[in-house]
């Protein structure tokens, strides 16, 4: 079985695990709550309950009573060894050893009149049960990404002896991205202005949606809030430690001190340079084998990823974002069979539904772990092994890419915004919507390829157009979910671009088949890693 089946087989576990047996599964028993923006009083209708502030869930329990009109349930829960020492340092208890067991009560409605965010407290021990696995597949992949890109990229400028051919491959590169954004950003913003997903949702959905995500917004705005200028960032791509710039997984920093190198090697002496480029060749030659050992997890790793996803999002939150996810999906859609299709047609000059097929195992690494920059190692592999990019090429051109183009962010801020105005009755002028174009531009170019940097760049989006930021609470709920597709798509646009820069570089392109990759051990994805035969077994 090849690996890309192994890897959909796992996907489709996980999915179908996460529906029967996640935290807000149906079938599973809602008894459990979060108490993070839920007030626990101490008795029902009494003082605040201070110890709670210290537990962000509890356990349910059949016990009601009702005071002034207002049902309250009583809830318990346990405050661990941290949260001890938290309450001693802070002077709340004088006892080092409260009761473990805490109870109090709360009102069966928020504070803003929304549903209380109910959840299975025995699905969450099965996430957390097997959450370690993805953590663990993640971290595999992420762990080989600064070698691999420095080595790559060091090793593909100096073959290509002339470092003006690097400029002018970048200044080509860097437009066709930005090209790329703003037709994304165009599309989405379009959608969104004909759907109107916004006017669709109810009061009701509303207040509940605000209710449940607010908490999650400060730290979003609060990183909005602390992002660097244009200017800033400009400055910020030269870095002044390159060792702390590689320990922090800096990787436009990365790429601007691999390529100074890489341009230096190739002005010194042949004979100074060669075993220098040649060690560096060998240790990317070694993250690659890593790569490839790593995916052997690859199944298991994505299976308790989408587990962890699906089992946590909740019908509730798809069913009242339904159509604004649907607008979503359907512009990343939209984009990738107009722009990049055309790009890979007409540019790369391949046939397009091969050309998906020859990125499948990027592409599904991609969706599950939503982010471009761990799923780095394995587009890489991909348009080398399966299209027949050249290794200077895809070196830099896939490292620029998952970096400052993210399309699928773009549009996906474009539709947001537009969804949130609508929401909260937010008339947006037309000037406003080009603003819209302009500043998720700018902000998707500095998004990082990590789960979730859109929340903080759509933060930004929304204070340019003078929409209260809190608003992105609305659209918290599924954002991990969309995250994957618009993930994956950007992974499509940057193999994308990257065979279109090798095609006007004379790179001689070809998409390797199944039958062709499980024929030849030594490219793609198959075989790569030889089994040890068996005890007699013939040679």
């Amino acid at each position: 079985m090849q690996l890309y089946t192994k890897v959909l087989i796992g996907m489709l576990v996980g999915i179908i695990a996460g529906f029967l047996v996640g935290p807000n599964a149906p079938m599973m028993s809602d008894d459990g709550v979060k108490i993070g923006n839920v007030q626990v009083l101490e008795s029902p209708g009494g003082a605040p309950d201070t110890l709670s502030s210290y537990e962000k869930t509890a356990s349910l329990t059949e016990e009601t009573q009702v005071v002034n009109g207002t049902t309250f349930r009583k809830v318990t829960y346990s405050l661990s060894a941290s949260d001890v020492m938290k309450l001693t340092a802070d002077k709340v208890v004088t006892d080092t050893k409260p009761e473990s067991k805490q109870t109090g009560w709360i009102a069966d409605k928020t504070d803003d009149g929304g549903e209380l965010q109910t959840f299975s407290m025995l699905g969450v021990k099965f996430v957390n049960g097997t959450a370690w696995v993805g953590a663990l597949f993640l971290a595999l992949i992420k762990m080989v990404v600064v070698p691999l890109v420095f080595c790559s990229l060091v090793v593909g400028v100096a073959s290509l002896g002339d470092f003006r051919k690097l400029g002018r491959i970048g200044g080509r590169t860097i437009g066709v991205f930005m090209t790329t954004t703003i037709v994304a950003l165009t599309i989405g913003v379009t959608l969104a202005n004909v759907v109107k997903p916004g006017n669709l949702v109810s009061e009701e959905d509303k207040a509940n949606l605000l209710a449940s995500f607010s908490g999650k917004t400060d730290t979003y705005i609060e990183s909005a809030g602390d992002a660097p200028s244009l200017g800033d960032q400009l400055v910020g791509i030269v870095p002044t430690n390159p060792v702390l710039a590689m320990t922090e997984g800096n990787m436009l920093q990365i790429i601007f001190f691999a390529m100074m190198f890489g341009i230096a090697l190739t002005l010194i002496e042949s004979k100074k340079s060669k075993p220098v480029v040649d060690a560096i060749d060998g240790i990317n030659e070694a993250m690659v084998m890593i790569v490839h050992i790593v995916m052997k997890l690859a199944p298991y790793g994505v299976a308790t990823l989408l587990f962890g996803v699906v089992g946590t999002t909740g019908i509730s939150v798809l069913m009242a974002l339904m159509v604004y996810a649907g607008v979503v999906m359907g512009g990343l859609v939209l984009h990738t069979l107009i722009t990049y299709q055309t790009i890979v047609r007409a540019g790369a000059r391949l046939p397009f539904m091969e050309f998906l097929g020859a990125m499948k195992e990027a592409l599904l690494v991609g969706f599950s772990t939503s982010s471009s920059s761990a799923t780095l190692p394995v587009t890489m592999e991909c348009v080398e092994s399966n299209l027949g990019v050249s290794k200077s090429m895809s070196s830099f051109v896939l490292p620029l890419g998952a970096t400052v183009n993210m399309d699928g962010t773009a549009l996906y801020q474009g539709v947001a915004a537009i969804f949130i105005a609508q929401v909260m009755g937010i008339d947006l002028s037309m000037a406003d919507q080009v603003t819209i174009v302009g500043t998720a531009t700018l902000a998707s170019v500095g998004a990082a390829g990590v789960p979730g940097a859109g929340m903080v760049t759509l933060a930004m989006v929304l204070t340019a157009i003078g929409v209260p930021a809190e608003g992105i609470a609305l659209v918290i709920g599924v954002d991990r979910i969309l995250d994957m597709f618009r993930t994956a798509t950007n992974i499509v646009g940057d193999s994308a671009v990257t065979a279109f820069m090798a095609r006007l570089e004379g790179d001689k392109l070809s998409i390797m088949t199944d039958a062709q990759d499980a024929s030849n051990p030594d490219k793609g994805f198959e075989g790569r890693i030889h089994e040890p035969q068996a005890v007699g077994a013939e040679e």
